[in-house]
């Protein structure tokens, strides 16, 4: 049986990833909260409290960058990297 080890990594620790290793990893990306300040034009800051990202359309469509639940693109959200290690 193979174990699978879920690291999260933040934008800061890429030094964490170790490509020396010889145990094969997948990385994902996930989308989290929307951190789009809809206040800005009037000076202030408020967000939405869309928690997380939300493909509108399939992928390969325009619909895919944007969100289902606040309308915003995906860029507007916080991005994590998820890698899994598999081990024997």
């Amino acid at each position: 049986m193979k174990k699978r080890q879920v690291v999260y990594l933040k934008p800061n620790d890429q030094f964490l990833i170790n490509s020396t290793s010889s145990a094969p990893t997948v990385q994902m990306v996930r989308y989290a909260e929307c951190q789009k300040n809809q206040a800005a034009n009037v000076g202030g800051y408020a967000i939405d409290g869309c928690r997380e990202f939300m493909a509108s359309g399939e992928d390969g469509t325009s619909g895919a960058l944007t969100c289902a639940a606040c309308g915003c693109h995906r860029n507007f959200h916080r991005r994590e990297i998820v890698m899994e290690v598999v081990n024997d």
